[in-house]
């Protein structure tokens, strides 16, 4: 697939606190040919996210975590989300890096084997945020608690779930967040083969 042309005529923070909302005034290549009329977009730059599903290939788990989110409660829906771990990819960080370090820190347990199952943008109509998504290995049977840093306002929920129960909570509608549908449905199509490869 080509890259068609791109002309950004400004770029401005129009917010600059917690996130960061550039405006961009821009014009693109049309699929029929020539240019677009000059477009005014606004754009949530959220920054590079890394996250995690960790699996228990030999107790047949994968735990999650539940956390309080804004975006959630703002959309009207339940604020206590069921997800996979995740973290900020700071600059000069690398991303698996990054995955390994937040599942230690939101759950206390320790990744044996990573594994990419994605990247992919958030919501690319309006945010620059990426995810970089993998599945980690790990032993579950001290999964449970209360984790996250009380500076970052966090307050993480760690439970493990049998790997059935974790697809019928994903079919029943009860996981509503990207990555944690995207990892649970690859884990749905690779489960037998992640087991061979790292039981």
């Amino acid at each position: 697939m080509t890259s068609r042309r791109v002309d950004v005529l400004a770029r401005d923070a129009v917010f600059d606190g917690y996130f960061r909302v550039d405006r961009y005034q821009l014009t693109h290549e049309l699929h029929a040919g020539g240019t677009s009329a000059s477009l005014s977009r606004e754009v949530f730059e959220r920054g590079h996210v890394s996250a995690l599903l960790p699996v228990d290939p030999i107790a047949d788990k994968v735990v999650l975590i539940e956390q309080f989110r804004p975006g959630a409660l703002a959309a009207g829906w339940d604020a206590w989300l069921l997800e996979c771990v995740a973290g900020i990819i700071e600059d000069g960080e690398q991303a698996e890096g990054v995955a390994v370090r937040e599942c230690h820190e939101e759950t206390g347990l320790l990744v044996h084997d990573c594994k990419l199952i994605s990247r992919y943008l958030t919501s690319p109509g309006a945010c620059s945020e990426t995810v970089h998504l993998y599945a980690g290995r790990v032993d579950a049977t001290t999964a449970g608690g209360v984790f996250g840093l009380a500076a970052e306002g966090e307050d993480i929920k760690v439970l493990s779930v049998d790997i059935d129960e974790a697809l019928e909570l994903l079919q029943g509608g009860r996981i509503v967040n990207s990555k944690t549908i995207i990892a649970l449905q690859w884990l749905a199509l690779q489960r037998n083969n992640l087991q061979k490869i790292w039981s």
